[in-house]
């Protein structure tokens, strides 16, 4: 694609009747003007920092017509998400299109890149500085987001460009720029505040009204702002001097609506009560002129302040619109039929957004199809609902709505439940008492839930699902299917997060009850028997997760059919359970026939039909097949980055294989490399603690112990071996393959009765454990006999490893690595 030539991504039209004060642009302009600069402008909600940044953003354009202005949300990660995206998009960077590319660091290589255009950025609403040190979780499932570091290492300091920020906190502004760099916004002087009302009204006979009202709202802008609009659309029946006797008549209402809503209401901000004032005066007006507006204010009051969609509120009840067209509900759920008089004309709805905007409550962004409204207006709106007892009817609506479009969260809906998840986000505080409504609020929170669990969120999985499941308990019952279909995602959550015995018991007894509420047979019985399978595998059990899974498989292929995807599923979990069995052959046949059929039915790049190659490349690298192995993981990890993104648990997993791989290949600075990564990442996103981060640090360990760093190699061993003993229990496969490790780093430290004790240990452990013809069982025979030659047990020695080499080549076959190797050993033994 041609670079395109600078431009703008502000979402805002320049104000005409901006007015400036304190020299706040030329201030603004100095300490912008450094290369590499970061700037804060502070002050309270309501007082003009956005404004003023818009206001620069167009003087920078003006005095620069070859500078990139960007304007980032930084609400929350979601917002900045989207804004990057959108860079991405007018930057045209390659790639940018890849479904799920990690979009943080292509705009930050950009932006890090000398040889483009300068620019200037600015984050907009940066109240919660926890937003730039989010990341995503990443053990994993499902999935997961595009993070794997903190959100303020994309935010590069280059020469090239400067950041400014606007924040209610100074606590916020310090952390992120320099004190000498933070410019404090004040509300305005009266001057200057009658300079705006002026802008707004035109010139007043009554300077001294305009002055009386503009100290009666604490001199702030946007309550200016909204005032002047109000008297605007009234004139000529309204002036300023009305305006400011219906102000002063509405102070004992104000009070007592402030009290009414007082603790929670300054839990959530700290505007000056006059802003409050009036917005109800302006509420009430909106209600009494055009009351289709209010309703529409009050329902956009529920979402997310940004980006809510006109899709979801164009027409207020979307089930209703749904039904008198014939359609069915989205998931088949019961529907609760709500009264509407509202109009869903096409000019009657612009009729309202124009109201709205009139009184500055909301704004259109660029894109025309999504609004933005300051989270004060909300909150004060829903303040002025309670008020006239109308909360709960629009809270009802905004869940409904939101219900009814969020899709269930397969993979072929992402996209979808991506732009709408910070809204389904915001609904879990707007719990509904009534029993109809409950239900739909705990429908929207399992897809939702859903959702997050598919892209490896399990902050916000394990959250929803759980207040879903809840709801839906009270209303139906523990054992109805809906409530179990949330408990499911709960277990799954708990899975990936670690918790095993908690996702066992809930899996347990989710499996119970479902046999007897839906039958043995019925798809949700199976898939939450594959979810126990999956738990049963993780801990080590893999004879009980085989029996399980061969079971799941047969009653799938009589029931659905062979080429199923839950036949698949099965087959695919089977595969993996034979793999942790060392039963790679027959593994590797059912991974093939899976891959085979995935990508028939779903396609090559469906993320299930490349977890199946992951796997299968798992397989090839424990048969001694490195190179077919690399190949396979190196498409994996492309395809993934592509579709879920770099950070993503998957990616990052697929990652740590191939690094196995280079090991095994000797190539121990390349796997090192990735180790680390692989390491740090999981230790960010899922703690230091969980069985996927005490993985990667046993395979780093590995990797020194490769190097001749066994003192390194030794530290980390003793870590993991101590954390698995705690975490999975003392003969839980992955801590015997610890404590093997270890054993190895002893021997060729010299420190071999040390070893030898060790070993004899994890190998009588595994016999019993996993059998003694399980591959690790074999290999703790081979490393054992190495210590007893070492130690001058000859006879012994050799005794062992006869046996070792008959089995490693009857199971593993006569020309796998380790068969070769402990032949080799066998051979040197015997000819001396």
């Amino acid at each position: 694609e041609t670079p395109p030539n600078p431009s703008s991504t502000v979402p805002f039209l320049r104000d005409p009747d901006y007015v400036d004060r304190d020299g706040l642009l030329e201030r603004v302009s100095t300490k912008c003007s450094i290369p590499a600069s970061r700037t804060a402008l502070v002050g309270l909600g309501g007082v003009g920092k956005s404004q003023v940044a818009i206001e620069f953003s167009y003087h920078v354009r003006d005095q620069s017509p070859d500078t990139w202005v960007f304007w980032v949300h930084a609400t929350n990660a979601t917002r900045i998400e989207q804004s990057y995206r959108e860079i991405a998009d007018r930057v045209k960077i390659p790639s940018r299109k890849d479904s799920e590319a990690n979009i943080y660091n292509l705009v930050h290589s950009w932006l890090s890149d000398q040889s483009k255009r300068r620019w200037f950025l600015i984050l907009d609403n940066l109240d919660d500085y926890r937003v730039l040190n989010e990341v995503r979780p990443t053990g994993q499932d499902r999935q997961e987001s595009a993070l794997s570091r903190p959100l303020l290492t994309y935010l590069p300091q280059s020469e090239n460009g400067s950041i400014l920020v606007t924040t209610r906190s100074t606590e916020v502004a310090e952390r992120f720029v320099e004190r000498s760099a933070i410019i404090k916004v004040q509300p305005m002087d009266e001057a200057h505040a009658i300079a705006l009302f002026e802008k707004k009204l035109g010139k007043q006979s009554n300077s001294k009204d305009v002055a009386e009202l503009a100290g009666a709202l604490e001199f702030m802008p946007l309550a200016i702002v909204q005032a002047a609009a109000y008297i605007s659309q009234r004139a000529p029946r309204s002036s300023v001097q009305q305006y400011l006797e219906e102000f002063r008549k509405s102070d004992r209402k104000k009070t007592s609506l402030l009290n009414h809503e007082a603790g929670h209401l300054r839990r959530d901000w700290e505007a000056k009560n006059s802003i409050i004032t009036t917005w109800q005066i302006s509420f009430d007006h909106v209600c009494q002129v055009r009351a289709s507006a209010a309703d529409l204010l009050s329902l956009m009051s529920f979402f997310d302040r940004q980006g809510i969609p006109e899709t979801l509120i164009r027409c207020r009840d979307l089930q209703q619109k749904h039904r008198k067209l014939g359609g069915s509900d989205v998931d088949n759920e019961e529907e609760n039929d709500h009264n509407t008089s509202e109009s869903t004309d096409d000019d009657e709805f612009e009729e309202d957004i124009l109201t709205l905007r009139s009184y500055s409550f909301i704004s259109a962004n660029a894109d025309q199809i999504t609004f933005e409204m300051h989270r004060l207006v909300q909150l004060a709106t829903q303040l002025w609902l309670v008020s006239h007892a109308r909360l709960e009817r629009w809270k009802r609506q905004f869940i409904n709505n939101l219900n009814f479009a969020f899709p269930i969260g397969n993979y072929e809906n992402w996209e979808r439940c991506q732009s709408l998840f910070p809204h389904a986000k915001s609904a879990i505080a707007q719990r509904p008492g009534e029993a109809d409504s409950l239900r739909e609020w705990a429908s929207l929170l399992h897809k939702a839930a859903w959702y997050a669990l598919e892209r490896g969120n399990m902050n916000d999985a394990e959250k929803m699902s759980e207040h879903a499941m809840k709801a839906r308990e009270k209303i139906f019952g523990r054992d109805q299917k809906g409530t179990l279909a949330s408990m499911a995602i709960l277990t799954s959550t708990y899975r990936n997060q670690g918790r095993w015995d908690e996702a066992e018991k809930l899996e347990v007894e989710v499996i119970e009850m479902s046999k007897s509420r839906l039958g043995a047979d019925h798809p949700s019985t199976l898939a939450n028997m594959a979810n126990l399978a999956s738990t049963y595998r993780t801990q080590g059990r893999w004879d009980e997760a085989e029996k399980l899974e061969v079971e799941l498989l047969e009653t799938c292929k009589t029931n659905l059919g062979a080429d199923h995807l839950d036949t698949l599923t099965s087959m695919n979990n089977l595969a993996a359970t034979y793999w942790n069995q060392g039963r790679w052959d027959e593994a590797e046949k059912l991974q093939v026939e899976v891959i085979e059929t995935r990508k028939t039915k779903l396609g090559a790049d469906h993320p299930d039909t490349v977890d199946s190659i992951g796997n299968l490349a798992a397989t090839y690298r424990n048969q001694g097949r490195w190179d077919e192995a690399e190949k396979l993981e190196v498409e994996v990890i492309e395809t993934r980055k592509t579709k879920l993104g770099a950070d993503h648990p998957d990616t990052v997993a697929s990652i740590g294989n191939l690094a196995s791989t280079y090991s095994n290949q000797g190539r121990w600075d390349e796997a090192e490399k990735l180790e680390v990564e692989v390491m740090e990442t999981r230790k960010t996103n899922l703690g230091a603690d969980h069985p996927d981060t005490l993985t990667s640090m046993n395979n780093l360990a590995a990797t020194y112990w490769n190097q001749g760093r066994w003192d390194e190699a030794e530290k980390l061993q003793v870590e993991v071996i101590e954390t698995r003993k705690t975490k999975l229990g003392a003969d839980h496969p992955d801590t015997l393959g610890s404590i093997g490790n270890l054993v190895a780093t002893y021997w060729n430290q010299g420190r071999w009765d040390e070893a030898e004790k060790l070993q004899v240990e994890v190998m009588e452990t595994r016999k019993t454990r996993l059998g003694a013809h399980h591959p690790h069982t074999l290999t703790s025979m081979n490393n054992l006999a190495f210590t007893w030659k070492s130690h001058g047990r000859d006879t012994d020695a050799l005794k062992l490893m006869e046996e070792c080499v008959q089995l490693r080549t009857q199971i593993l076959g006569p020309n796998h690595p380790d068969a070769v190797s402990s032949s080799a050993a066998l051979s040197l033994w015997q000819a001396e």
